[in-house]
């Protein structure tokens, strides 16, 4: 898959939502009192074809430690938009420049159970983007393929029962990675978004 392929699949029609078990056991939450955050789903165009780009948080942190997410964090006051926030984080966190970013959309905002509303914003990367990371918040970086992203067979799901729900949690192994969690609810809409538009 190419940027352009991207482009005509993802733009054609409004977003898809989150699968319904994985956000039930969050309904009760009021919107009011979640955290405003927001993360990029950066998008690099190479030779072999559209990649997705990845960081490992560093071990030390308070929340989700040594897990694998899109870059991010959460809105300051000082940000005028959620689209600077994710910028601003994308730079602090692993040094790409905001004039290195398009972004092209976004999806709906999803609850987390750390009392956070994130909202991922889709963005095409320059490709002679160079990381700098910044270790206090990030251990690495990597890139996955997309066909291998939005291709369902590689993403696994089970239920678990939490209170009076069942709880389902998705998971995609990568390499040595383990792409699971909030990461990976995102990657299963962005999943069922394409299928939407292929269909």
């Amino acid at each position: 898959m190419n940027r352009q392929h991207f482009l005509q699949q993802f733009q054609l029609k409004t977003t898809v939502g989150y699968h319904p078990e994985s956000i039930k056991r969050l309904s009760h939450l009021n919107d009011s009192k979640l955290r405003k955050a927001a993360v990029v789903v950066g998008l690099v165009d190479r030779k072999e074809g559209l990649h997705v780009i990845f960081t490992k948080r560093a071990k030390h942190l308070k929340h989700h430690p040594g897990q694998i997410s899109f870059p991010g964090g959460k809105f300051e006051p000082s940000d005028p938009s959620l689209h600077f926030t994710a910028l601003r984080e994308l730079e602090e966190e692993v040094g790409i420049l905001s004039s290195q970013v398009k972004i092209i959309g976004e999806l709906p905002e999803l609850p987390t159970i750390s009392l956070f509303s994130v909202t991922p914003i889709i963005a095409i990367i320059d490709p002679g983007y160079e990381a700098i990371i910044d270790k206090n918040e990030v251990e690495s970086l990597f890139e996955v393929p997309a066909s291998h992203l939005l291709n369902s067979d590689h993403l696994y799901s089970h239920t678990v029962n939490f209170n009076q729900y069942k709880h389902r949690v998705f998971a995609m192994p990568f390499q040595q990675h383990l792409i699971w969690g909030m990461t990976a609810q995102i990657i299963q809409s962005l999943q069922q978004q394409m299928k939407k538009h292929t269909a």
